[in-house]
């Protein structure tokens, strides 16, 4: 069987978007943090560093070695997280100019993520603390409306967007922001209908809507006084939901085989109370602190090893056998949050262990 491993990239390791020089003035993006990453507390194993360097994935030539690499192991697909802050994109540069304009990037597709979180100065290690809002996520209507037609336009019709029955998918993130910046649940709900019905207009059979469900207290807010998240998630009808990060829900300081136990609780959970199709999602650690200048408490997966990972791709391979699914979609955080401490490129700790893990469970004929 054929699966669909589909790893987030978070497109900040550039010096191609100018915007970034605020949190990176070094001018090579979030590189900057990596590269200045001092251990903090006993179970941590930095300072690491990429086995291919400190490179530009908004390099066409670095994201066709990057292409190749993927694909030799496996990972198919590329969710880029994808911004719009200050009414316009942000850190578009990796994918337009990096993967777009990559010459073998029908080997790997790619569909978006639109992460419409607000941008905080998390970004910015000196003031990393202080979570303080700079460009805020939540956008009106209006705005709405154009990323709507820009998506569809320059996105949606490239012949590498990864499709399901046809279908162009399409995840949102944060719940909240979205129902905030449109003025409300029937409001979003209307405008999510709006989305769906241009795609159609577009020539497509459809809009593959996902979206990330994070836990189940997170699922309870209220979101006004008589919709939760949950209420809401359910009566968008999504086609998919899924996971950004086993942070969200599970218990940190643990090994990471302790960590699958809770994941397994939490897809139970998500079978039984929300009605959209689920799809699995392995992370491989967690570990933000170097983001910070401070140092922080200790909150990280111990032991997630290349072995102990694969454990969680088992997993997920296992959901997938055992259910029908539209398709053999598992999601993974991710191919590069260095600074999340979640990624599957090398590294000189494990070497191409996490992409060899994959390769091991979905490509085991090679």
């Amino acid at each position: 069987m054929k699966y669909d491993i589909a790893a987030y990239i978070w497109p900040a390791y550039t010096g191609d978007e100018p915007r970034t020089r605020i949190f990176w003035p070094e001018g090579y993006g979030e590189w900057q943090t990596v590269k200045s990453a001092v251990k903090r507390f006993d179970e941590h194993i930095w300072p690491r560093r990429p086995l291919w360097g400190y490179v530009n994935e908004a390099d066409p030539f670095v994201m066709e070695m990057e292409i190749e690499a993927a694909a030799s192991h496996g990972v198919n697909v590329f969710i880029y997280d994808w911004y719009w802050f200050d009414n316009r994109p942000f850190l578009e540069q990796c994918l337009d100019n990096g993967y777009l304009k990559a010459r073998n990037n029908d080997k790997v597709k790619f569909y978006l993520m639109w992460a419409n979180h607000t941008a905080e100065s998390l970004w910015h290690k000196e003031t990393a603390d202080q979570f303080t809002p700079i460009w805020d996520g939540a956008v009106n209507r209006e705005t709405f409306n154009h990323i709507v037609h820009r998506t569809i336009e320059k996105y949606f019709f490239h012949p590498s967007y990864y499709k399901i029955d046809g279908k162009p998918v399409y995840m949102l993130f944060d719940t909240e922001n979205l129902v905030r910046g449109l003025g409300g649940v029937r409001e979003t709900l209307d405008a999510l209908q709006y989305f769906r019905d241009e795609t159609v207009k577009s020539g497509f059979p459809g809009l593959e809507l996902h979206l990330t469900i994070r836990s189940p207290e997170y699922r309870a807010r209220m979101l006004d006084e008589e919709t939760s998240i949950l209420d809401f998630i359910n009566m968008a009808a999504f086609d998919g939901v899924t996971h950004y990060n086993f942070f969200d829900y599970a218990q940190m300081n643990r090994s990471y085989t302790d960590i699958l136990e809770d994941v397994r609780a939490e897809w139970k959970c998500v079978e039984e109370t929300v009605k959209a199709p689920f799809y699995p999602h392995v992370s491989l650690g967690w570990d933000n602190t170097i983001r910070f200048n401070k140092t922080r408490r200790k909150w990280l997966c111990l032991d997630n090893t290349p072995e102990n990972v694969k454990k969680g791709f088992l997993l997920a391979k296992e959901y997938i056998d055992t259910h029908e699914m539209k398709a053999p979609l598992i999601v993974v955080n991710s191919w590069n949050e260095w600074t999340e401490g979640s990624y599957l490129q090398p590294d000189d700790l494990n070497g191409y262990g996490f992409l060899d893990a994959v390769k091991s469970v979905f490509k085991p004929e090679d």
